[in-house]
């Protein structure tokens, strides 16, 4: 039986050895709806030596929320960045102004480098380039990147497109890197397809799935 509501003004955490949670039965909390809902499969692509992804339908106003999920994209080319653009015409072209931000954790297998930081040159302002998800990926045959991107509200006329990604990769130097990259289509037309591709050379494999959030 799913739970309906969560009265998080009466948690009570019990001060025993047990530390049970208990609960009061109070209907003054949060409806499951502003917890979350369920995802929705609705296509799953898979790369074989592909230059491009693109899902050109089921982006429409069916949902407030997209998610793509993109497991072992592997580049055929060494060194490459695993990037994404939108439309506005189902996919007959992709350049879709962005305006992002784009930060990073990285450490390799020797330990000897670390960093967090800003990365400058993967974001945009006011660019209709491709947006950098992950970057520097090796082509090995253990190397690739995965990762989760959601788009919001793409069918919204009134609003810019706001999106989120989160990746990590297997970086073409033996590191690990994190990425977290947030921004907006800076348009008021609908997204209604997205294109992921690297930015040299193919995808050799990889799945990228499309849920809708309910």
């Amino acid at each position: 039986m799913a739970i309906s509501k969560a009265n998080f003004n009466s948690f009570n955490v019990t001060p025993t050895a047990s530390k049970f949670i208990t609960f009061n039965s109070s209907n003054n909390g949060l409806a499951a709806d502003d917890v979350g809902g369920a995802l929705q499969l609705i296509s799953t692509q898979t790369a074989s030596n592909s230059s491009t992804i693109s899902f050109t339908s089921g982006i429409d106003s069916t949902y407030k929320e997209y998610i793509f999920k993109f497991y072992n994209c592997h580049p055929a080319t060494d060194n490459v960045d695993f990037t994404f653009q939108g439309s506005t015409n189902t996919g007959s072209s992709y350049g879709v102004t962005i305006t992002s931000t784009h930060f990073r954790t990285y450490h390799d297998e020797a330990d000897s480098g670390t960093a967090l930081e800003y990365s400058s040159s993967d974001d945009l302002a006011q660019s209709t380039n491709y947006q950098v998800l992950a970057a520097s990926i090796g082509n090995e045959n253990d190397e690739s990147v995965s990762g989760t991107i959601h788009l919001f509200d793409p069918s919204n006329t009134t609003f810019v497109k706001h999106f989120i990604s989160t990746s990590n990769n297997y970086n073409y130097n033996v590191y690990t890197k994190s990425q977290f990259v947030a921004g907006y289509f800076n348009t008021t037309s609908a997204i209604d397809a997205v294109d992921f591709k690297f930015n040299s050379g193919n995808i050799d494999s990889g799945v990228i799935k499309l849920y809708g959030v309910s």
